[in-house]
């Protein structure tokens, strides 16, 4: 994939956004990260955090520091655009941390699975044939959001993916195990939400006293093992 893709816009007087695209692809997902890395370990005067998404990357900064610091620039965006840009020439040359393996134990009984009879209704299989193709995939962590420590993981085989429900359940038990699509994830707190829920865990996903208070981060994959708990 070329630069020629990508875009770079304005995310109001603090933050610029990233764009790669507007898919779900590894590749794409890998070069947000690689960026994201890029800018946490070489922090420029004014530099705040970078916020990433499946195919862009968002960083938010002081407009008054950096304008300060780097008064050769109309304004603090041109400045920030600038090094993006710079970076984006050499991203080739940013090396990729390896990604971690997590193992998560979900338990599918019918009082945790809540739509997983639907899942299997509406694709023409048994709930333990979704059970199966469920575990049988590694997923990747593509970004967090919604909630603090929810993860976007995904892909999920064609053959179980379902839309997300068209009215949410106004109460989602946090650790609930849900599929939106080819996405899957795990509710990290209860909550409202319109995910079709196939499983719950008992791993805790936030944690906020902890010093790394969200327990999966973006790039990590994922495989989920049916327990009992």
């Amino acid at each position: 994939m070329t630069n020629e893709r990508v875009k770079i816009f304005s995310l109001g007087e603090n933050a610029l956004t990233i764009s790669f695209g507007n898919e779900i692809s590894l590749e794409l997902n890998k070069r947000v990260l690689n960026l994201s890395r890029h800018f946490e370990e070489n922090r420029f005067p004014g530099f705040v955090e970078t916020v990433a998404a499946y195919a862009s990357l968002s960083i938010f900064y002081d407009c008054f520091r950096v304008k300060r610091n780097f008064p050769e620039f109309a304004t603090a965006f041109e400045a920030v655009k600038n090094f993006a840009e710079n970076t984006l020439h050499n991203l080739a040359e940013i090396s990729e941390d390896k990604s971690r393996l997590i193992k998560i134990p979900v338990s599918f009984i019918k009082d945790f699975a809540l739509d997983l009879e639907l899942v299997a209704a509406e694709n023409n299989l048994s709930t333990k044939d979704v059970i199966d193709i469920f575990t049988e995939r590694t997923y990747r962590v593509y970004m967090l959001g919604f909630l603090p420590g929810f993860a976007y993981m995904g892909e999920v085989d064609r053959r179980i993916a379902i839309p997300r429900k068209q009215t949410p359940r106004t109460l989602v038990p946090a650790g609930s195990v849900g599929i939106a699509g080819r996405q899957t994830g795990i509710y990290s707190l209860a909550s409202p939400g319109g995910w079709q829920i196939v499983g719950k865990t008992n791993v805790k996903l936030f944690t906020p006293k902890s010093k790394s208070p969200t327990f999966l981060q973006a790039g990590d994959n994922v495989q989920f093992y049916a327990a009992d708990f």
